[in-house]
């Protein structure tokens, strides 16, 4: 039952697309299990750059099957609208592509909800994408949400519709002063993409039990990243949902038993999008120069990442709470430049207390004072190497240094965008 789990160890946009891609060759069915299309995995193969929101990374494999879990909340409009983007590329599409039908729907008052309640945080605002990706998961739990299966019967979609929008009304109108669109035009405009969405729908549980049954290799994606894990991230600027393991039984119907190995993506440097504490962040032109270099765009929102150097105590937390087995190291080749690097070894309270994990919670984290290492740096390409013993001998011995400061052996490391430049070590990894 050979079960792959890949999930992201900082704050998202660790290039767990990239690795995904790769380590899907090996794959036989791609499963998502969390998140919504607040997420962007960029893939790069030749010269063609995809960016992906809702359909698994492996799905530019031709002979893998893609999952969509009942973990996720889907917007059906984006997601017609990513199916026919790799349909317009030649890619295949629908014959490999699943759909938990109980995974829940983003309807037009969730993104509505998105936007209203930033406008109200005002200050305090978290940082959303305004994807309504929040709404629909407190939907979800508030057991008013909207599912996948019901597409399958246009007068209960139209029931849960009208339900949701008497829930509704009442606080757009008199707590956020807005307009709602109609039922009957949400109905209308969701319902239009039954015909793509009606034929994808399935019993998923059932599906990836069978797949782990029969033998097949199985690779589970997560969105985001550890740090915005809704449980162990630096709440409350955190997605709303889990990327963590336990996001892959419950957001696919696995048994924790299955999950066996665990490999987590970290950026050779540190990113975050939005709002929070981020104790390694780098101001002026440092950080402006890091971003430039790795291209730090948001591939969803276009929002520019903040940027920052490598932190051990974020990275040895994500190791923790997952149970992580090993390591892809991306975005190396973005520091060749660099003569100097820093390198967070732990931080320290406000009262000298030395922190080597990194605190459950924002209020803790923003008291802390990172303590840095400083590395030296190769000031040379290493897009050429295709082993570790390839790289400059500095670069090296920063990828050491991370094994050693993480506690987890760095299986594969990435030195360019294309799916060609990555250094495996490992001959499989399932």
């Amino acid at each position: 039952m050979p079960l792959l789990v890949v999930l992201g160890c900082q704050w998202g946009d660790e290039g767990k697309g990239k690795i995904v891609d790769v380590i899907a060759q090996e794959a036989d069915l791609v499963a998502r299990y969390q998140g919504g299309n607040n997420a962007g995995h960029t893939i790069v193969v030749g010269e063609t750059k995809t960016v992906l929101h809702l359909i698994p990374a492996g799905v530019l494999n031709p002979k893998v099957e893609c999952l969509i879990g009942n973990g996720l909340v889907v917007d059906p409009l984006v997601l017609e609208e990513e199916i026919r983007m790799l349909e317009a590329a030649g890619v295949e599409v629908r014959p490999r592509l699943r759909i938990a039908e109980n995974a829940h729907l983003i309807v037009p008052y969730h993104k509505l909800l998105d936007l209203a309640q930033e406008k109200l945080r005002g200050a305090g605002k978290i940082g959303t994408t305004g994807r309504g990706i929040g709404g629909a998961y407190a939907d979800k739990v508030a057991r008013q949400g909207v599912r996948l299966g019901d597409y399958r019967d246009k007068a209960v979609f139209a029931e849960k519709i009208r339900s949701l929008d008497r829930f509704y009304q009442p606080l757009f109108r008199h707590i956020f002063h807005e307009k709602l669109p109609s039922p009957e035009e949400v109905v209308d405009q969701l319902w239009r993409v039954e015909p793509t969405i009606r034929p994808l729908l399935c019993d998923a549980v059932t599906l990836i039990n069978q797949s782990l049954a029969q033998g097949r290799n199985v690779l589970c994606e997560g969105a985001q990243g550890m740090m915005l894990d809704i449980d162990f991230g630096t709440y409350p600027y955190v997605t709303s949902s889990s990327p963590s393991p336990g996001g892959v039984c419950t957001g696919l119907g696995i048994a924790p038993r299955h999950v066996q190995s665990v490999l987590g993506v970290a950026k050779a440097y540190t990113t975050r999008v939005g709002e929070g504490p981020f104790p390694t962040e780098i101001d002026g032109d440092v950080g402006v120069f890091l971003r430039a270099e790795g291209n730090e765009f948001g591939a969803t929102t276009g929002r520019p990442r903040r940027c920052g150097w490598f932190d051990a105590p974020v990275v040895r937390r994500s190791v923790q709470v997952a149970g992580v087995t090993s390591i892809a190291l991306t975005k190396l080749d973005v520091l060749d430049k660099f003569s100097e690097i820093q390198v967070c070894t732990h931080y320290l309270a406000p009262g000298g207390e030395r922190i080597d994990l990194m605190p459950l919670g924002a209020m803790v984290l923003r008291q802390c004072r990172p303590v840095f290492e400083t590395l030296p740096g190769w000031n040379t390409s290493t897009a050429a190497a295709e082993t570790l013993e390839d790289l400059p001998g500095a670069a090296r011995r920063y990828v050491d240094r991370i094994e050693d400061l993480v506690g987890a052996r760095i299986d594969a490391v990435s030195v360019g965008a294309n799916r060609q430049l990555t250094i495996l070590r490992r001959a499989t990894f399932f």
